[in-house]
């Protein structure tokens, strides 16, 4: 039996009095991609650092791959971007990298080949020979990327990773995460954008306030949830369907987001008459779709009404 890649036990971690990881346990099998998902300032950051061995937890225990040593003797094996992105920016591009693989134990020569292929396939290779502090924020954070990769490392941890992007570098980014995963390695990342975990992940957990709220498989996730849930988009005379939504006769619950909303219908109630009583009151509709329930949704149900731990939607600034 193959050993988890991580595996996460009851682990407790506190600053100051304020608890930022609190009993958490996790296990990320060998394989795929897992997403730790949660608002900003749940502890998902922190808990990459206990993974990392950045931070030593207060309770509780880290194991990778099998083994407590810590990931310090099991570095090799790991690749890992942090969220705060750390270059050295009077540095070239090419040298830095050629640095980074030496550290993980990669002659200058295969360090160099390696580099210069990562620099092409990222689209950067023109900048092989500037200065780190030459480039934008999202080449420097596709830099760092490449250096996360450079060896080879069978865990992936990325925290927040494509945070900052344009939507065409995210994508680049997206691609080989996902390549990474078809190729047997595992990747771990962080995000507060349930949109993208949705879309990548294999196996999800979603934390708030340091701890689980719910783990499992995305499609389990959605099992569990349960419920019957409609998508709406309006086209126009959004208004007139204020009343309807706020029925609870049909409607348990409302995600609204302007010109769209997710809902989830209450028991008993058919989305059949909610499109009639739509259609009655002459809302315009451009999208009425039923569907499974998104992690957005459940994520806001789990977590419950603090608006300081309900992640926006992709694309919505905060």
């Amino acid at each position: 039996m193959t050993a988890a890649s991580v595996r996460i036990e009851s682990v407790t971690k506190r600053f100051s009095g304020h608890t930022a990881v609190n009993r958490l346990s996790m296990e990320v099998a060998a394989g795929g991609i897992f997403g730790l998902l949660g608002p900003n300032g749940a502890g998902k950051s922190t808990t990459i650092r206990l993974i990392m061995g950045i931070l030593e937890p207060d309770q509780g225990k880290v194991s990778l791959f099998g083994s407590s040593d810590g990931s310090r003797k099991l570095s090799a094996r790991i690749g890992y971007l942090p969220e705060e992105r750390g270059l050295y920016k009077k540095m070239k591009v090419l040298d830095h990298l050629i640095f980074l693989g030496e550290t993980k134990g990669i002659s200058r020569g295969d360090a160099r080949r390696r580099a210069l292929a990562w620099l092409e396939r990222l689209g950067i290779a023109d900048w092989a020979l500037k200065k780190v502090e030459d480039l934008s924020k999202g080449m420097q954070q596709k830099v760092q990327f490449a250096g996360a990769l450079l060896h080879d490392p069978d865990l992936v941890i990325l925290d927040e990773p494509f945070s900052g992007l344009d939507p065409v570098n995210a994508q680049v980014m997206k691609d080989i995460v996902v390549g990474i995963a078809k190729a047997g390695r595992t990747v771990l990342f962080s995000t507060h954008v349930m949109e993208q975990a949705e879309r990548m992940c294999d196996r999800i957990a979603i934390i708030a306030r340091g701890e689980t709220v719910v783990s499992g498989t995305v499609a389990q996730v959605k099992a569990d949830f349960g419920g019957r849930h409609v998508a709406l988009g309006f086209s126009h005379d959004r208004e007139r369907a204020t009343a309807i939504l706020a029925d609870p006769r049909l409607i348990a619950r409302v995600d609204d987001y302007g010109a769209s909303a997710e809902l989830k219908m209450a028991d008993g109630a058919d989305p059949e008459q909610l499109l009639a009583a739509l259609v009655r009151e002459g809302v315009g509709l451009r999208r009425f779709e039923v569907v499974e329930p998104s992690l957005q949704a459940i994520f806001i149900a789990k977590v419950g009404a603090d608006p300081a731990a309900i992640p926006l939607p992709a694309g919505v600034a905060a």
